[in-house]
């Protein structure tokens, strides 16, 4: 008898801890933002513009932009991939 009761709540605790463990990982994928898996970007900028470096900022990707005219920066929007705003760069910190 003594076995059974045991048994019983070993149990009883797996059957809780299991339920809890599915909850917190429920909760977890509901929260989480739709991420999605892949973005094509057409970013409209001069001949003989070349991607010098990209830079996760926060949920923008900053993408340097060097040749094609003066340096710049292209903030995009990570989520949907439309440009979020431009910054230009001066040479020679003028």
């Amino acid at each position: 008898m003594r076995f059974l009761k045991i048994v019983t709540i070993v149990m009883a605790v797996l059957i809780v801890v299991g339920t809890t463990v599915l909850l917190v990982v429920i909760a977890r994928r509901i929260g989480a933002p739709a991420v999605p898996a892949s973005v094509a970007v057409l970013l409209d900028e001069p001949a003989g513009t070349r991607i010098a470096g990209i830079a996760s900022a926060g949920d923008r990707l900053a993408v340097r932009l060097e040749g094609g005219g003066a340096d710049r920066v292209v903030l995009l929007d990570a989520r949907t991939g439309a440009v979020a705003g431009r910054i230009g760069l001066r040479a020679g910190g003028q």
